[in-house]
C-alpha cells in the first residue's frame, strides 16, 4: 500500500544530485578580479595583451590566482582587494598610457572561485543583485532635441531627394532647428511640394507664406511623430546599452526606463564608478556616409588643400585621413545584424550585414547610383568619429544583405562586427545620477538574509519536530530539500538574487511547512476515525493532494501576475516565488512520501505511528503518552491505543 516503485526513488535520488551539484557554486563565493576590455577596434584583446598583462604582474611580483582570456577580455582573479586594487593600476598604466584617449578599459569586477568541474558541466552560481553584490548605478537622461534635430535632418535629406527625382525645381532646403524650409518662385511650385509632403511624408505639418515675388513652405514634425521618435530613442537607446554591457561582459545588468527620457543601468560587481563610465560611454553612433571622389577632397587627403564644403575629415584605423560628405545615407537604426564571416571567393576575412526593409530600399538605390565610388562607415565615440572601412560599391546590392571587406584580419571583422552588431545611440545621454554600493554592504545584507532564512528554517525544525514528532522530522527534511531544490534551479536558470528574492525564499519554507501541515493533519483524522496506520497514511496522501493543488495554483497564479506585471524587485521576488511554489509541491507530496513510506511501508504489521498527540472530540479521549498513535492488530484492523474504543466499540456504547 505505502511502497514506491524503484524508479520513483531514482527520481527521487537524481533530483537530490543535481541539487547539490548545482546548488555547490554558491557556497565557493566571489574573487576581486581585473577585467581587461578593448576600447576601440584597434586595440584588440588576444594572446599578445594576455602575455603583457602576466609580464606587467611578473615584474610586480603580483600572482594572480587565475589569469583568462575568454569572449574577447581578459580576466585575473586575485586572493584579496588590494592586491587587485595594485594590480589594476600596474595593468592601467602599462595599456592606457593616454587617459584621454584609452585603447582599454581596465575595469574591476568579482569572479566565482567555483572549481573547474562544476563549471564544465555548467554548475554556476546564481547571480546577485546590486543590493547584495555591491556596484555601480546610474541614472542617464537622453538629450530628445538631439534625436528630433536628427529625425528632422533625416526628413530634410528626404525630402531633398524626392523633390530632385520628380524633376521639381526649389530656390532652396534648409534646416532652421527642428524645421525645414522650402523656398519655390511660383505658386504651381509650391502646390507641387505639397503634394510630395502629403504622400510621401505624413510626418511633417506644414504652413506656406508669401516671401517678397516667391513663397516658402515651412515644415515641422508632428507632434504624434514626434512623441514616436521621442519612444523609440529611448527604446534603442536601452536594447544598445543592453547589448553593449553584455558584450563587454558584465554579467545580469539591470537597464530599466524612468519617466519619458530616462535609463536607470545596474552594474552588480563593477566597483570602479570612472571605469563603469568608460563602458557605459563605449556606445557608439553608426553612420554610412559617401566618400567626397571630388579633386578638392584628394588634395585634402593628402593633405595639400582645405576640405571641400558639405564634406569632413576623418581618419581610417590606420590613421589615414578620409574626406566624406556631411549628409548620412543611413544610421545604425537600419542595422539589423553583423557577423563576421569569411568571402568564399577570395576566402578574406568579411563582415555581413544585414539592413532592415527601409534600410535595404535605401541602400539599394544608393548602390545602383554609385557604382565604382566608395562608401564609408563611421563609428562615433565619445564625440570622436571614425572610418571603420570604406569599401568600393561594386555594383547594386538589394535584399538587405550587405559584406563589408577591405583586407581584413579575423580578429578585426570580429571586433567590427562587434561594434556594428551593438547598435547605435539614437540621441546623446547624459549622466545625472551615479552612487556605488560598496562590497562590505551587500556582504552585510546576504548575511543578514542568509541568517533570516536559517532561523525561520530552525523554528519550524523544532516546532515541527515537536508537535509531530516523527512526521515533523519528514516534513523538515521534505523542507530542507525544497530549499536545495530552489537554490539549485535559480542557479541552473542565471536567475538574479536580490534582497525581495530571498524574502521569497523565506516565504517559501512556510509555503512548503504548509502543505506539510496540512498531509499531516490528514492523517490525523483518519487515525482518529479507526483507520489502521497504513491505512491512514496512504489516505493522508491522497486526499491531502486535491486541497494542496489547489491552494498552490491559486498562490502561483498571484504571483505570475506579479511577474507579468511587476518590474524591478517585484519581479525578483515572483520569479523566486513562482520556482518556490514549484519545488514545495515536489518536497512536501512526492519526496516527504519516500520518505514515509521508506520508513513505514515496509512494515506489514505496523502498529505505531510517531505524529504526535492526536485530539478526539469532546467528550472522547485523546492519545497522548509516547505520541504514538498504537494498534495490536494488523495494518487492516481498525486502531486501538491508550483507551481509545475501535469503532464497533463506540457505537455499542452508544446503543444501550
Amino acid at each position: 500500500m505505502n511502497r514506491y516503485p524503484i524508479w520513483k526513488y531514482l527520481v527521487i535520488v537524481v533530483a537530490l544530485l543535481v541539487g547539490v551539484l548545482y546548488t555547490l557554486p554558491n557556497f565557493y563565493g566571489e574573487a576581486p578580479a581585473v577585467q581587461v576590455s578593448s576600447a576601440k577596434p584597434t586595440a584588440p584583446v588576444d594572446t599578445a595583451t594576455l602575455q603583457r598583462v602576466e609580464q606587467v604582474l611578473s615584474q610586480a611580483g603580483i600572482t594572480a590566482e587565475q589569469i583568462t582570456l575568454d569572449s574577447g577580455s581578459i580576466r585575473a582573479r586575485f586572493t584579496d582587494t588590494d592586491t587587485q586594487l595594485r594590480a589594476r593600476d600596474l595593468i592601467q598604466n602599462s595599456l592606457v598610457p593616454q587617459a584621454d584617449d584609452p585603447a582599454y578599459v581596465v575595469a574591476l569586477n568579482l569572479l566565482s572561485r567555483s572549481p573547474e568541474w562544476l563549471t564544465a558541466i555548467g554548475a554556476h552560481p546564481m547571480y546577485l543583485g546590486l543590493d547584495l553584490r555591491g556596484g555601480v548605478h546610474f541614472m542617464l537622461q537622453i538629450d530628445m532635441q538631439s534625436a528630433l534635430a536628427k529625425r528632422a535632418e533625416a526628413l530634410t535629406g528626404d525630402l531633398r531627394t524626392l523633390l530632385r527625382d520628380k524633376n521639381i525645381r526649389h530656390s532652396g532646403i534648409s534646416r532652421n532647428n527642428l524645421g525645414i524650409e522650402v523656398s519655390v518662385r511660383d505658386e504651381a511650385t509650391l502646390n507641387a511640394v505639397r503634394d510630395v509632403i502629403d504622400q510621401q511624408l505624413p510626418d511633417l505639418a506644414y504652413t506656406t507664406a508669401a516671401d517678397g515675388g516667391a513663397y516658402k513652405l515651412s515644415a515641422t514634425i508632428k507632434p504624434q511623430a514626434a512623441r514616436s521618435v521621442q519612444d523609440l530613442a529611448l527604446k534603442q537607446n536601452m536594447t544598445t546599452l543592453h547589448n553593449r554591457i553584455n558584450e563587454l561582459g558584465v554579467a545580469e545588468p539591470v537597464i530599466q526606463q524612468q519617466g519619458l527620457d530616462r535609463i536607470v543601468v545596474q552594474l552588480p560587481g563593477v566597483q570602479d564608478t570612472a571605469k563603469a563610465k568608460d563602458i557605459l560611454g563605449r556606445t557608439a553612433t553608426l553612420e554610412m556616409r559617401m566618400v567626397d571622389e571630388s579633386s578638392a577632397a584628394r588634395a585634402a587627403e593628402a593633405g595639400g588643400g582645405p576640405v571641400p564644403f558639405g564634406s569632413e575629415r576623418y581618419l581610417d584605423r590606420n590613421g589615414t585621413p578620409v574626406i566624406v560628405q556631411r549628409q548620412v545615407i543611413l544610421t545604425g537604426e537600419n542595422l539589423t545584424d553583423a557577423q563576421p564571416s569569411f568571402d568564399q571567393q577570395t576566402n578574406e576575412a568579411v563582415v555581413s550585414l544585414t539592413l532592415d526593409a527601409q534600410g535595404s530600399r535605401v541602400f539599394r538605390d544608393l548602390t545602383r547610383q554609385n557604382v565604382g565610388k566608395r562608401m564609408a562607415l563611421l563609428l562615433f565615440e565619445k564625440g570622436k568619429g571614425e572610418v571603420v572601412t570604406a569599401p568600393v560599391i561594386r555594383g547594386e546590392i538589394g535584399g538587405g544583405r550587405v559584406q563589408i571587406s577591405g583586407a581584413m584580419t579575423t580578429q578585426e571583422a570580429n571586433d567590427t562586427a562587434l561594434l556594428l552588431r551593438a547598435g547605435s545611440l539614437a540621441a546623446p545621454m547624459e549622466i545625472i545620477e551615479e552612487r556605488t554600493v560598496g562590497p562590505s554592504l551587500g556582504a552585510e545584507n546576504i548575511a543578514k538574509g542568509f541568517h533570516s532564512v536559517l532561523w525561520g528554517f530552525v523554528a519550524i525544525l523544532v516546532f515541527m519536530s515537536l508537535y509531530y514528532m516523527l512526521f515533523g522530522l519528514f516534513s523538515s527534511v521534505a523542507m530542507a530539500v525544497n530549499l536545495l531544490l530552489l537554490v539549485a534551479i535559480l542557479s541552473l536558470l542565471q536567475a538574479t538574487l536580490t534582497l525581495p528574492g530571498i524574502a521569497a525564499m523565506a516565504l517559501a519554507l512556510g509555503m512548503a511547512i504548509d502543505s506539510n501541515v496540512l498531509i499531516n493533519e490528514r492523517i490525523r483524522e483518519e487515525l482518529r476515525a479507526g483507520a489502521s496506520p497504513q491505512a491512514a497514511i496512504h489516505a493522508g496522501f491522497d486526499r491531502a493532494w486535491a486541497t494542496i493543488l489547489d491552494s498552490n495554483i491559486t498562490t502561483l497564479i498571484a504571483a505570475l501576475a506579479l511577474l507579468a506585471f511587476g518590474s524591478g524587485p517585484v519581479r525578483g521576488f515572483a520569479v523566486v516565488h513562482s520556482i518556490g511554489i514549484v519545488t514545495s509541491m515536489f518536497s512536501a507530496v512526492f519526496f516527504m512520501r519516500g520518505l514515509v513510506n521508506l520508513w513505514y511501508g515496509r512494515q506489514r504489521k505496523l502498529k505505531s505511528v510517531s505524529i504526535g498527540q492526536i485530539w478526539k472530540a469532546e467528550g472522547q479521549t485523546s492519545v497522548a503518552g509516547r505520541g504514538t498513535f498504537q494498534s495490536d492488530d494488523d495494518d487492516e484492523t481498525p486502531a486501538t491505543a491508550a483507551g481509545i474504543p475501535s469503532k464497533p466499540a463506540r457505537l455499542a456504547g452508544k446503543t444501550k
